[in-house]
């Protein structure tokens, strides 16, 4: 059976997006929320996130996770300045975070890591002298090009995190680290059950959240925030680890980055896999 695929409208797809940019800029939120339905219409794929941009807007519901087709478009677009815009510019510093509560703790060394959304290798760069071997898994080929060149990883994967996850048959890793990956995910039951699936009983996985005031989750779990990325309460995080499988290391709050000159508030999570 052949799949039959849709050929979008360029133009058309442009004009309706550029539309509801300028409304939802201008303030007008129903009129755009109108205009990235258009979008939606024209590209079900949804490679400019308009369904994210509707949740962020209170227009929309919550969507369960950001589309593959954005997430994949955003990095390979910004993959030739993203070391230097997040680090140099933005301040992200989740990688050391991460290097520095492994030598606190005194975890590690490691046999085998799994860097799930690897970008440009990052997180491999921070971690490369604690582990023997590193895969790295990242759904932007033009980061993974990257990162390869920077020899930092044994064995890369273009693919997405849950689907890396729930597909991957190799033998299971001692350390998971996903740094930057739990803001373009909303519910996280899926993901933290293939992280089962690929540690090793008492395995590790090391994580990084962006978090907002408890006030804004109303009783939920995560929310899509004002800079259209999913925010989690240390709450759900801890209820769905729980629930997993997993014991709680340590929570942490951490600034993960800046935008438009203002701290971007996080949790960086380190728990433990408990058959």
């Amino acid at each position: 059976m052949t799949q039959k695929t849709t050929k979008i409208d360029e133009e058309a797809l442009a004009e309706a997006y550029n539309r509801a940019l300028s409304l939802e800029k201008s303030g007008n939120y129903d009129a755009a929320a109108a205009a990235y339905r258009e979008v939606l219409e024209l590209d079900p794929e949804d490679h400019g996130g308009a369904a994210i941009r509707l949740a962020s807007m209170g227009r929309g519901e919550t969507p369960l996770k950001a589309p593959d087709a954005y997430v994949a478009t955003l990095f390979d677009q910004h993959a030739d300045v993203f070391d230097n815009v997040l680090v140099d510019q933005l301040a992200y510093c989740v990688p050391l975070l991460v290097r520095q509560r492994i030598q606190a703790l005194k975890l590690g060394p490691f046999k085998r890591v799994l860097d799930l959304g690897c970008g440009t290798g990052l997180t491999g760069g921070a971690l490369r002298d604690m582990a023997e071997d590193i895969t790295g898994v990242d759904i932007s080929e033009n980061m993974i090009e990257i990162a390869h060149e920077k020899d930092l990883y044994e064995t890369l994967y273009v693919a997405e995190a849950v689907d890396f996850l729930d597909d991957n048959d190799d033998e299971p890793f001692d350390l998971i680290v996903a740094t930057d990956v739990l803001p373009y995910m909303g519910a996280l039951e899926a993901f933290f059950f293939g992280a089962v699936d690929n540690l090793v009983p008492g395995g590790l996985l090391i994580l990084s959240s962006e978090t907002l005031p408890a006030e804004t989750f109303a009783e939920r779990g995560y929310v899509v925030g004002p800079h259209q990325r999913f925010a989690h309460s240390e709450t759900y995080l801890r209820d769905r680890l729980g629930a997993t499988g997993f014991e709680i290391v340590e929570v942490g709050d951490i600034i993960v980055r800046m935008e438009e000159g203002e701290p971007i508030a996080g949790h960086l999570v380190i728990a433990r896999f408990k058959p």
